[in-house]
């Protein structure tokens, strides 16, 4: 009896320079930069960051499509920005930012991230509007006295 056996071996796939270490999404920390990573935002937090860490500082671009996914009067899924970057030798951090006209409108959005033109993650967040301050803030008549009904006294036991 005569078996015959073939065995086909795939190319190796080229193993990629760079690949993405985190991305995350960011307010603005006050200076001008991203500072660290959130979840949600509110329609005043402009500019908004996407952060895209690189495991490597080679070369690679970065893309990014900033999508509605459930806007008030915009058709679900559109893209409302697209932009890109090409890294260069020693870099390893992108920072994209987005910022609207005036605010930000309330709703569900995605960032889809690619590396290469290959895609590798997505970013979903909500944008609402400002809650109004909580507390105990004790609202204050004008026409009031400032002064206490009983006097302070200080002293010492």
């Amino acid at each position: 009896m005569f078996l015959a056996v073939a065995a086909h071996a795939q190319a190796p796939q080229p193993v990629p320079d760079v690949a993405i270490k985190d991305v995350y999404l960011a307010k603005d920390d006050g200076s001008g930069k991203a500072g660290g990573p959130v979840t949600s935002f509110v329609t005043t937090d402009v500019p908004i960051y996407c952060v895209v860490l690189l495991d490597a500082a080679k070369p690679a671009n970065v893309k990014m499509n900033f999508v509605a996914v459930s806007v008030p009067g915009v058709k679900a899924e559109t893209k409302v920005v697209s932009t890109s970057y090409t890294t260069k030798d020693g870099q390893d951090r992108v920072n994209f930012t987005g910022r609207p006209a005036k605010l930000w409108v309330t709703g569900k959005y995605r960032l889809d991230i690619f590396l290469d033109g290959k895609f590798v993650k997505d970013l979903q967040f909500d944008i609402q509007k400002p809650q109004p301050a909580t507390g105990n803030a004790e609202l204050i008549d004008p026409r009031r006295s400032s002064k206490p009904k009983t006097p302070l006294k200080l002293g010492v036991n």
